[in-house]
Formats: structure tokens, C-alpha cells, sequence
């Protein structure tokens, strides 16, 4: 049996506070609410006076306003909270985490940390970590100023197991929910509530083991590669965390670190969650489509053309939604032509995810539309008002298949911008663990 090394995976040395309340130290992730100061006015608010993750990370409203002296505020508060009595002693332990949100649903997890050179968001990797949506590079050097010489991390990123029986993330709820947790509190902001468990002895870390080593003789491919894990939040934080690595490593090269030296640095490793891609609690939205001044028709017959599939016009807008959710591979259109207001379907006999083929078309029809513009649609309701415009036709995409997730990735690479969503915005990561980068 492999270890746990082997796949990339290590135990941390967890901070936590040493007295925690969790209803003003955890914010939910920075790449939230990147358009609504009035939230993050509200988080200040609450958190106002205690420690607070609030006060180590750098929320991306804020990205345009005095960038510099935020990050030089935030240094120094993670070496005050180090150096205080903020933290408890810190931990050699994974958390097994249950997520109750606001929407009713329960979410299961398992904090760890994996070495960054078992990920690659690169297309094609075939590295056990990899990416699930394309990577924009532009992103990643501005975050890279931010977590290069940051004396703490916190994770926002969540990895998806391919694990139908449960055996990692479940297997290990079971095993250690017998104890008393480590937190248990609600979360500020319709966040929900959250309970953490300390996984540390022998046997559990041994059956996490196992788990592990039967998850990826499963999902190993005839060429010896292993798909392990696929990035589900927070895809470019993970891609800065690994540049950061690289080019620390050659810091390291340089000055001339051992072997040894370069394996145990912090900066190796990044602090992650992982969910079972099965869990109930997790839900996947399709993230839908409008597209402003271009040919409504020509567009839905080059679609057609390319995805060799058929369109019928239905009736009402009831008629195409139920018609797109019915199916893992039909698209809805929605426009006016003439004054009138169209609802037209187009079926499909795609297998893999329906994004992965439809997105890639779209991008080749709108090369020759100088004037026109896509935009990302979160929600059926403002699909078909944006349809009613004059000048737009919305796009409806049905369900993601669970089942074809990491087969579609492995295959085609990783899948377009703007797949999919994981759950509502409040059901987002929530930072809470803490562990030490940079000394």
C-alpha cells in the first residue's frame, strides 16, 4: 500500500484560535461578493475589535483600493496573531468538516495538504491534482504578491475525489464523530453552521490510507496516470499557490538547500478541503450564457451543425426549461425575431459534460462577430429576461452529469471558463485552519 506521500498528501500542523468563535473569525472566501461592497462593510462590522480572518486576507472587492497597504496590514497581522496568544498550539492532524448551510444542505469534507508539484492546471496534465476549468494566467501574478512572504495560509480551495462509496470523506466522518470536535459554531452572514473534527490517530489516518490507494487504482488510466483529484473552488489560488513554489524552489536551488530542505519547506505544500464529488450536499450548477448583437439564427444553426444535433421551437419558456433539465445534453435558446418571442431547443446526443463541446463552438462563431459580446448567466430567471431583449439570445445549459465530470476532464482537458458553479455564494469555502508559510 502507498503512502500518503506518495499521492501528494501530507498532514498539517493546523492553527486554530485558542478561543474560537466562529461567528466573527470565519469570512467566507475572498473571490466572493467581488461586486457588493455593502457585504464585506457588514463582515467588517461583525468582526470589528476580534480576531478575525478577516484581518489576513484580502477580500477581491478591494483588489483596486490602496492594494499595497492592505497587504502590508495584513503581514503584520498574521505575525502579531503568531506571535501573540491568538493561536492555540498548533496540531499534526487532518479535520474532517461538516458544512450545514443555509439552504438545508449538509456538506461534508476533509481538510489536508498536498504537495504542489502533484498539481498541474496546465491542459492535458497528467499530474494526480489537476485542473477542472481553464486557468487565466493574467490572474495569477497579482495574487502572487499577495500569499509570496505571507507568514500564514488559509484555504479557500476545495478538491473534488472521485469516491462513489464514500470511503474517504464519508469513511472518515464515521470514524471519527464518536469524539468531541474541534469547533462547532455558526458562520456569520448566512453562512450556515460548521462542525470540525481532529483526525490524528493511527487507525484513522490508516484507513484514510486505504481509502486513498483504492480511489486511485480506480481512477488509474491504462497509461499508468492516476486522476486523483480536480480542483472544484478556487482554481487560480491554487495555480498562484504553485507558482509561488516554483519559484521559491529556485530560491532554495540557488542558495544552495539540501534535498531535504526543499521537501519540508511550508511553501511545498498548500492547505486544501477535500468533498466527495457524490456528496449530497454538493450541489452543480450550470453556469448559462447571453450573447448580445450577433445573428440569433445563424449562431443556433452553426451550433446545431457542429454538435450534430436537432432544433424544434417549443412553446413557452416552461416548456424549453423542463425540456433542458431533462436532459445532460439539450441547450435552450432564448431571443425575439421580429418582435416575436422565440424558445427553441436543441438536442444533442453528447456524452461528455455539454459546456466542454458547446463553449469551444460558440468562441469559433463569435471570432467572425467583431461586435458582439458573451456574458456569464448564474440563474433560469435572468436567462429568459435577457432573452426578451431585442439585441440578445440566452443560452439555457442543462444539469452537470456528476458521472462524466472527471471522465470529461481526463479526455478533453480542462473544461471552459465559466462551467459551472459549486452551490450558492453563502455556500461557499469559508475560511477557518490556518497553518504556517512563510518564517
Amino acid at each position: 500500500m502507498k503512502t500518503l506521500e506518495e499521492f501528494g498528501l501530507a498532514i498539517p500542523e493546523i492553527l486554530l484560535p485558542a478561543e474560537i468563535d466562529l461567528s466573527t473569525w470565519s469570512v467566507i472566501a475572498c473571490d466572493q461578493y467581488t461586486q457588493d461592497k455593502e457585504y464585506w462593510k457588514k463582515v467588517e462590522e461583525t468582526a470589528n475589535g476580534k480576531p478575525s480572518t478577516l484581518n489576513l486576507i484580502l477580500p477581491e472587492v478591494y483588489l483596486g483600493d490602496n492594494k499595497d497597504e492592505r497587504i502590508k496590514a495584513i503581514r503584520k497581522t498574521m505575525s502579531d496573531y503568531i506571535s501573540t496568544d491568538v493561536f492555540a498550539a498548533p496540531k499534526k492532524c487532518l479535520v474532517y468538516i461538516e458544512r450545514k448551510t443555509a439552504f438545508g444542505r449538509t456538506r461534508k469534507g476533509l481538510v489536508v495538504q498536498i504537495d504542489l508539484d502533484t498539481y498541474e492546471w496546465k491542459p492535458f496534465s497528467k499530474a494526480n491534482i489537476r485542473a477542472t476549468e481553464a486557468t487565466i494566467v493574467d490572474r495569477i501574478p497579482p495574487r502572487m504578491e499577495i500569499r509570496k512572504g505571507a507568514p500564514l495560509e488559509l484555504p479557500h480551495i476545495m478538491l473534488l475525489v472521485n469516491d462513489k462509496k464514500d470511503m474517504l470523506v464519508g469513511g472518515t466522518g464515521k470514524s471519527v464523530k464518536k469524539n468531541n470536535p474541534l469547533y462547532k459554531g455558526k458562520l456569520m452572514s448566512n453562512g450556515g453552521e460548521i462542525t470540525g473534527w481532529e483526525v490524528s490517530s493511527a487507525a484513522d489516518i490508516e484507513n484514510v490510507t486505504a481509502a486513498v490507494n483504492k480511489i486511485a487504482e480506480a481512477n488509474a488510466s491504462s497509461d499508468g496516470s492516476t486522476f486523483l483529484f480536480a480542483v472544484g473552488d478556487g482554481n487560480h489560488s491554487l495555480a498562484t499557490a504553485k507558482a509561488v513554489w516554483e519559484e521559491h524552489k529556485k530560491e532554495l536551488i540557488a542558495k544552495g538547500a539540501s534535498g531535504k530542505e526543499i521537501n519540508e519547506s511550508p511553501v511545498k505544500y498548500a492547505l486544501i478541503e477535500i468533498v466527495n464529488i457524490y456528496d449530497d450536499g454538493l450541489t452543480f450548477e450550470p453556469i448559462h450564457r447571453v450573447i448580445f448583437n450577433i445573428d440569433n439564427e445563424a449562431l443556433i444553426a452553426k451550433l446545431a451543425e457542429k454538435l450534430n444535433g436537432q432544433t424544434i421551437e417549443v412553446m413557452s419558456k416552461d416548456a424549453l426549461e423542463v425540456a433542458v433539465k431533462d436532459s445532460w445534453a439539450n441547450f435552450g435558446f432564448v431571443y425575439k425575431k421580429d418582435g416575436v418571442q422565440k424558445y427553441v431547443l436543441l438536442s444533442t446526443d453528447i456524452k461528455e459534460l455539454a459546456v466542454s463541446r458547446l463553449q469551444p463552438e460558440i468562441d469559433e462563431f463569435l471570432k467572425g462577430c467583431d461586435k458582439s459580446e458573451i456574458d456569464y448567466i448564474h440563474g433560469t430567471e435572468e436567462v429568459f429576461r435577457l432573452g426578451e431583449q431585442d439585441n440578445a439570445v440566452s443560452i439555457l445549459l442543462p444539469p452537470i452529469a456528476k458521472d462524466s465530470f472527471f471522465e470529461t476532464i481526463n479526455s478533453r482537458g480542462p473544461l471552459p471558463r465559466k462551467s459551472f458553479s459549486m452551490g450558492e455564494a453563502d455556500e461557499k469555502r469559508f475560511y477557518l485552519e490556518c497553518r504556517k508559510l512563510f518564517s
